[in-house]
């Protein structure tokens, strides 16, 4: 499977969907529920009896086989609400080889919904982009998984992050507590992309952010540029590339690590994902927050 997770062979592939599935069905071969213990109607495993069980649960079969108390567990579904969170904007076109990142997103997030939609999950998505945001609310159902795909392939970024004055209307009338997964550059201008975190922190809903950057980033190796746009401002600024790599390293180095922190300290599960990256680290990322949820 490393090959189908590579960016390069995936982004070959047009069609989300299609990528979507031959990334999953192979990496998650054999799992498709997300699941916790307790009662339900599938019969999972037996436990000892412990002080304080529901003695409804005692299996008496077993207990005219063995002489001993033993609990019966089943499986119950932790059907949940997903919504992926899209940065659309148009420092997402920015481009390392032959792929963008908004194209690395794309195929990140359908990856994620699909396996979320298999787990029976309720999958929603975002996208932020200038002024508005576009919507659509979580539903568990294939038609809404291919809607989703759809509007994942329409993506144009373009355009600055949406503004903060918008996203007190992005979870409004929402009880349970969700996951959000939220694919970004983190590129702002008035930490516009930290008050949305925040906003999110205060609606208790469990959060993962992947910090999306390119391999011409990390090493300032943009093959002979001299002169660098601003792909939403606009503005330009021209750099020897070979004077400044050790300074900006340093720089970028310490940039990462204070977004690092400032994550932990808001209880987000971050981490950086270049797009020269295969996939499946992605999604063990993933499943490992996945895990931790417990509605």
């Amino acid at each position: 499977m490393s090959k189908l997770l590579d960016p390069k062979v995936l982004m070959a592939i047009k069609e989300l969907s299609l990528s979507a599935k031959m990334t999953i069905d192979g990496f998650m071969s054999g799992i498709n529920k997300s699941t916790i213990k307790g009662g339900g109607l599938e019969f999972s495993q037996y436990r000892s009896y412990q002080p304080g069980d529901d003695l409804r649960s005692l299996d008496w079969k077993m207990f005219a086989r063995s002489d001993r108390y033993y609990i019966r567990e089943s499986e119950v579904e932790t059907n949940i609400g997903v919504r992926i969170l899209i940065d659309a904007s148009a420092s997402m076109n920015h481009s390392d080889g032959d792929f963008t990142k908004i194209q690395y997103a794309k195929y990140l997030g359908a990856s994620l919904a699909y396996l979320a939609n298999l787990q029976g999950d309720a999958i929603g998505l975002y996208v932020f982009q200038n002024s508005g945001i576009f919507s659509m609310t979580p539903k568990q159902d294939f038609q809404h998984l291919a809607r989703l795909f759809y509007q994942l392939e329409s993506i144009n970024p373009d355009g600055e992050f949406t503004k903060p004055i918008h996203y007190k209307e992005l979870f409004a009338g929402t009880q349970k507590r969700e996951l959000l997964i939220f694919v970004t550059d983190l590129y702002q201008t008035n930490d516009e992309i930290i008050h949305l975190l925040d906003t999110l922190n205060t609606l208790r809903h469990e959060v993962v952010v992947f910090h999306v950057v390119s391999r011409n980033e990390l090493d300032l190796d943009f093959k002979g540029y001299t002169t660098f746009e601003d792909l939403e401002t606009g503005e330009t600024i021209q750099i020897d590339q070979a004077k400044a790599r050790t300074e900006y390293k340093t720089k970028l180095a310490n940039y990462l690590e204070e977004t690092r922190v400032k994550m932990l300290d808001r209880r987000i599960f971050y981490r950086t994902i270049c797009t020269d990256e295969p996939l499946d680290q992605a999604l063990r990322d993933f499943l490992k927050q996945r895990s931790k949820l417990r509605i």
